[in-house]
């Protein structure tokens, strides 16, 4: 009750807010007039004293007061335009009086000024007209309302009158109040305040509006016939006596009339008439709203309504009657009212509200009902209440989209229909929020919501349908989505020519959708994929012309592209058939085939329709991959790998500018590819860390023809298309060099077939160096060119610098004869260490030609091969096949020493012909170590006459090889 009350005055203190601020811009407007008269009458100009003159008398003191004011010190010029009238000022000022002339005003009131006391005089009439003179006034009225509610309440718990007489008081209550109203409108001049009579008829309304409920619905002292009259009755007064005694009065009408109901407080409500009443109550309101031209209190009506129209459907256990009431009753609330409402602020946004509150206080009655026919009778009211108004106010046909999906969602909920309810209701579903959109669009008298209501109905009515007849196959639910599309595909005819192309694209997409559904029920579900793909075709062949028209044609053909795909593995043998990646041998599943190809129908159609070049590519790269994966499903996995290298050679062939489609076999091959890629990569990496790298660790000779030579095919014949990060065409040949080199290799390593570490001690130098002279061939082949290939030193040297590579890292570091056990043969000199330091030295001397930048690096290369070669050579005449076999004697270290004297003094004179300074120092620094080596290491060692024959030697050697170098040096060019 509380709550109530601040309810009411706070509304009634916000109306009186917007009449305060309108007095008080009129009081500001009177202010400014007479502003502007004095300023004229202070001018005293004698074109003006004429009509000075004919001012009444009236002005006279204002005029004398005016000219006995001082001069103001400064002035600002404004314009008086000659349209306004004072008002509270002079009554016959003349036009010519009051032109556009600037005319000065009076200076603003400085820091030592006083102010003036009209502005506290203001400040005090204002908060007297709000408190004093209004909100008393208001609350006076509404305590009387509340007053005769009270003591009827009263009279109940105190039990002091019977029923009758309560019923009686209260008529005679309101009647008096309405009378006294009515004394005072007609005695004004007395009271002096229209105030009084607007409080006394809206308490007097409130009384009988509670009067007459009590004697209906309480006590039964008057039937539902005279309960209804009653009440029009109080409505049809309480309109009146708003246009008698102005807007307050039917603000406290409305505030009565839906609280009336509240404070009665009556326990077994009778629904019927309960909901006649609100009905009456807002239905009068609104209406007097529109025809007093204030929309807000139609607006506060049908607000009131709404939530009464909560509270009531809270009940359970509702007769038939309560159900006809309730269900006419949200009808009217939903939609009659809101078309009838006239506000052009709020009009749009209070109807979608109002359709979907109501919409959804009916689904819960026919949730509450039990889906009866009555119950779906009345939603079916709605719909059909909101398209007739729709039909006639195109405003309104929004508010019918929020009841269609309102109604889509209750179908839904409807568990366990009967066939022939769920079909009739679905037909009159279909022919409101469907068929009349599409008689509106075949007309031209659509809008946008109806464009979209004929797709996306259509759309949740049949899948609606499809869920609740839930069977895997059900020919009824599939004639049904069969029947819906004919209305989106009606509807795309329509609109076929229009610029709406979103709307198109979403009836086309409604009509597919709708035939896909069509298909899993009325279809084998293992040919969803070939039913969505064929859909989908038939949708790219429709829009083909206009695909680069609108991005929406494109989705929509996507979509069902992108459909069809997601439904292999969600249908029968789907999870089979993606489990394609073992090489285990099955037998061909013809079925899956037709499945992946009806699949790829409609990528395969936008990669022919389409022209533009990403969409284009994207539909390629998917085609592409379905396409292999139905191969798969007939052939092996070998034969489908190299049928998709065929399909890239003849693509790159035939049709250059399809890097989609070789990108999309790429990744087909790939996937293939990965295991034994990964595998071979895995050993190599061991091999790099110094492990042997055996046959058994490699890739299969079948694994690797089958799947990584393939792969190397496609990615040699791939390229990346130009792209806004991407300025030109990448091709990817390049990285093919990886998987073909990894074929080679496997090739390679079954020649020696190095299983174990014993085979791969014996064999293992032989291996090496032979791939080290393949590839050292190979360059020399890219070197000079054939086949009529061009000739390409970058390609000789990185084949060459990779033989290199593999020398220095497996032969000169972790598997080199001189410290691991590695076989060099028998023979000395003619054996392995001699075939490994010329096929070193042959590939260092390759790159100086081809690297002649890095020459005096290449040359200190050949040098230190050529350096070690000989110690190995000379090791072998000691140890035998494997150097590392038989420790070094002190003989084998002399003559290590002598051996360096005369590979230095060799390469000092081929320093010397060549006039290279790189060999001579390379001379030099040989033999500056040998000499270290003998003084340091081995003449420490001697004693005696071998220790003074060592020294002389060492000396005469010295001697000699000092002259020779000056010599060499002064026949050598400057460099």
């Amino acid at each position: 009750m509380d709550w109530l009350l601040i309810l009411v005055l706070f509304g009634v203190a916000f109306y009186q807010r917007s009449h305060l601020r309108a007095l008080q811009q009129r009081l500001e407007g009177l202010e400014g007039s007479l502003d502007h008269v004095r300023a004229l009458l202070r001018e005293g100009a004698a074109a003006t004293a004429p009509e000075r003159e004919a001012v009444p008398d009236a002005s006279k003191p204002v005029d004398e007061a005016v000219r006995a004011a001082p001069e103001p010190a400064a002035a600002q010029e404004v314009s008086v335009p000659k349209s306004v009238k004072l008002v509270g000022g002079p009554k016959d000022v003349p036009a010519a009086a009051i032109d556009d002339t600037p005319v000065p005003t009076e200076a603003p009131v400085g820091p030592t000024d006083t102010v003036k006391p009209g502005l506290m005089e203001r400040f005090s009439f204002d908060f007297e007209e709000i408190f004093g003179r209004n909100l008393f006034v208001w609350m006076g009225g509404v305590t009387l309302a509340v007053t005769g509610v009270l003591l009827v309440r009263y009279s109940i718990e105190a039990g002091l009158l019977t029923s009758s007489v309560r019923v009686a008081l209260s008529f005679l209550f309101g009647i008096a109040l309405l009378g006294g109203a009515e004394a005072a409108y007609r005695n004004a001049e007395k009271v002096r305040d229209e105030r009084v009579c607007q409080a006394l008829a809206g308490a007097g309304l409130a009384t009988l509006y509670a009067g007459f409920y009590l004697a209906g619905t309480q006590y039964g002292l008057i039937g539902q016939t005279f309960a209804f009259l009653g009440l029009a009755i109080v409505t049809a007064v309480a309109v009146a006596l708003s246009y008698r005694f102005g807007l307050p009065s039917a603000i406290l009408g409305l505030v009565g009339g839906f609280a009336a109901p509240a404070l009665v407080g009556s326990e077994e409500a009778n629904l019927p008439l309960l909901a006649l009443y609100l009905a009456l109550v807002t239905g009068g309101l609104t209406q007097t709203g529109n025809r007093q031209r204030r929309p807000w209190l139609g607006m506060a009506a049908l607000i009131g309504g709404l939530g009464w129209g909560g509270l009531l459907i809270t009940g359970t256990g509702f007769s038939t009657t309560d159900v006809v009431a309730l269900g006419l009753f949200f009808v009217l609330l939903g939609a009659i009212l809101p078309s009838f409402l006239a506000t052009e602020k709020f009009e749009q946004p209070l109807r979608l509200a109002a359709a979907a509150i109501a919409s959804l206080q009916l689904a819960v009655l026919v949730d509450e009902g039990g889906y009866s026919p009555l119950a779906w009778g009345l939603y079916l009211l709605l719909g059909a209440t909101l398209a007739f108004f729709g039909w006639q106010k195109p405003s309104m046909r929004p508010a019918n989209a929020v009841a269609a999906a309102i109604g889509i969602l209750l179908l839904g909920f409807w568990r366990d229909p009967a066939t022939g309810s769920l079909i009739a209701v679905l037909i009159a579903l279909t022919v409101m929020f469907a068929g009349v959109p599409l008689f509106h669009a075949i007309k031209g008298k659509d809008q946008l919501v109806d464009r979209i209501m004929l797709a996306t109905v259509t759309t949740g009515l049949g899948l609606t349908t499809a869920l609740t007849l839930d069977s895997s196959s059900n020919p009824l639910a599939g004639m049904a989505c069969l029947a819906l599309a004919a209305l989106p595909v009606a509807g795309g005819k329509v609109l076929w020519s229009r610029a709406d192309s979103i709307s198109l694209a979403l009836n086309v997409a409604s009509a597919g959708l709708l035939a896909g559904l069509a298909a899993n029920k009325l279809l084998p579900e293992w040919t969803l994929p070939v039913a969505l793909g064929t859909i989908g075709a038939a949708i790219a062949w429709i829009l083909r012309n206009r695909l680069a028209e609108h991005r929406a044609f494109l989705a929509t053909a996507s979509a069902f592209a992108l459909a069809a795909i997601l439904s292999l593995p969600a249908t029968t043998g789907g999870l089979m058939e993606l489990d394609a990646l073992s090489e285990t041998a099955r037998d061909p599943h013809w079925p899956g085939l037709l499945r992946w190809l009806g699949a790829s129908l409609p990528l395969v159609a936008l990669t022919y329709f389409l022209r533009e070049r990403l969409p284009r590519t994207i539909a390629e790269f998917a085609a592409a991959l379905v396409l292999f994966k139905a191969a798969l499903q007939v052939l092996p996995p070998i034969p489908s790998v190299w049928l998709a290298a065929t399909a890239a050679l003849l693509i790159r062939w035939k049709q250059p500018h399809r890097e989609g489609a070789i990108l999309g076999l790429l990744l087909a091959t790939i996937a293939w590819a990965a295991d034994p890629l990964a595998r071979w990569l895995e050993s190599g990496g061991g091999a790099l860390l110094g492990d042997p790298f055996l046959l058994t660790d490699l890739p299969s000779v079948r694994q690797t023809l089958g799947f990584i030579l393939p792969f190397a095919i496609v990615l040699g014949t791939a390229r990346i298309a130009e792209s806004r990060l991407i300025e030109q065409r990448v091709p990817l040949y390049w990285a093919a060099l990886l998987p073909a080199f990894i074929t080679a290799h496997v090739l390679f390593k079954q020649v020696f077939a190095v299983e174990t570490l014993l085979a791969f001690e014996r064999t293992g130098l032989a291996e090496r160096i032979l791939l080290e002279t393949l590839l050292l061939g190979a360059a020399w082949l890219a070197a000079k060119g054939i086949a009529g290939l061009r000739a390409n030193s970058l390609i000789a040297s990185v084949l060459a610098g990779t033989a290199l590579a593999h020398f220095a890292l497996f032969t000169g570091f972790w598997h080199n004869p001189l410290f691991a056990r590695q076989a060099v043969g028998p023979v000395p000199v003619a054996n392995l260490a001699l075939a490994m330091t010329v096929v070193a030295i042959a590939i260092l001397l390759s790159l100086r030609v081809w690297l002649p930048r890095f020459r005096s690096t290449i040359d200190a290369a050949i040098m230190v091969v050529a350096t070690v070669g000989a110690i190995a050579l000379l090791r072998q005449v000691f140890a035998g096949t494997y150097l590392v076999q038989t420790p070094m004697s002190q003989s084998e270290d002399l003559l290590r020493s002598f051996l360096g004297i005369l590979l230095g003094i060799a390469f000092l004179m081929i320093g010397s012909r060549r006039a290279e300074r790189s060999w001579r120092i390379g001379s030099l620094v040989l033999m500056t170590g040998t000499v270290i080596k003998v003084f340091g290491f081995d003449a420490a060692g001697l004693e005696g006459l071998l220790q003074v024959a060592s020294f002389l030697a060492l000396g005469t050697s010295l001697i000699g090889i000092g002259w020779f170098y000056k010599r060499q040096l002064r026949a050598a060019p400057q460099d």
